[in-house]
């Protein structure tokens, strides 16, 4: 069955969630909080440290936000699907543990030839008061999905700077990153099922998108917003390449006053999250 474009514009009904301290700080480890001198981010990584107040990773705003879209897209083989780009703003910061009210609606899809584009937003408000936490921004490409005759979607103007970047911050990731990460919920075994990732044409499990993406919020919270979580104010990139887990990424930044532009790369320059924006508020 092809696409259902009647499904753009049509919002989901309201969905629930919930974190508890415990969901924070396993988020944290799964994008590698800790690795390598276990004291060196212990207010996202121990709720009881003294004179430490647990905090939220920002990027963890991707998960807290997700929600099921208002109708079906459409059949497809689901090994066919990768997570395009991702973005989020952060209306404040998020507690250690808490909750959101959140709907979602599908914005566009978008004929790339090879595949399609599906995009999808998200808002995330406190159930409580209605007032807004997160604004999310998700697209998956669906490969063999294209060809049928659809606008191709807005371009981005990001340009790579014609200079060296401001900082560059360098973490390696763990063999089992993506048997970590999965523990906060994505459990698609593309990561972790060598036939399923074979079928999507990958020698062996990749890591998941988001967990770089959060690897490369690491960088970008603790190198330009001195570790604090209330001045991260958004984050949104592109992820261009796979990654594997065990292997390291390097954060390039780029800062023009309170926005910064990014990119993430392997070793050996493969860059695999490219087009990268972060805003950071003043201290």
């Amino acid at each position: 069955m092809p696409f259902d474009h009647d499904v753009i514009g049509v919002e989901s009904e309201p969905c629930e969630r919930s974190w508890t301290s415990r969901d924070t700080l396993l988020y944290a480890v799964g994008v590698g909080a800790g690795l390598g001198d276990p004291l060196q981010e212990l207010p996202f990584t121990t709720e009881n440290t003294a004179g430490v107040r647990q905090r939220v990773l920002p990027t963890f705003a991707v998960l807290a936000a997700q929600a099921r879209t208002g109708r079906s897209l459409g059949d497809f083989d689901p090994a066919m699907l990768v997570h395009a780009e991702q973005a989020f703003t952060l209306h404040r910061e998020l507690p250690a543990e808490g909750g959101v009210r959140t709907t979602s609606k599908v914005t566009g899809i978008y004929d790339k030839g090879s595949g399609a584009l599906v995009v999808i937003e998200a808002t995330a408000v406190d159930p409580a008061t209605g007032e807004p936490m997160i604004t999310s921004r998700s697209s998956a490409f669906i490969r063999g999905e294209g060809g049928f005759g659809g606008d191709r979607g807005p371009k981005d103007d990001w340009t790579l700077p014609g200079r060296e970047p401001d900082h560059e911050v360098t973490y390696r990731t763990r063999p089992e990153q993506a048997l970590l990460y999965r523990l906060s919920g994505d459990r698609n075994p593309l990561h972790t099922d060598p036939s399923f990732a074979a079928r999507a044409g990958f020698r062996r499990p990749i890591l998941h998108g988001l967990c770089t993406y959060g690897i490369t919020g690491r960088a970008l919270l603790h190198t330009l917003a001195g570790s604090d979580p209330a001045r991260f104010a958004s984050m949104s990139g592109r992820f261009s390449r796979p990654v594997l887990p065990g292997e390291s990424l390097t954060v390039s930044m780029w800062v023009d006053g309170d926005t910064a532009l990014f990119r993430t790369a392997k070793e050996d320059g493969t860059v695999v999250i490219d087009n990268g924006r972060a805003v950071i508020r003043p201290a």
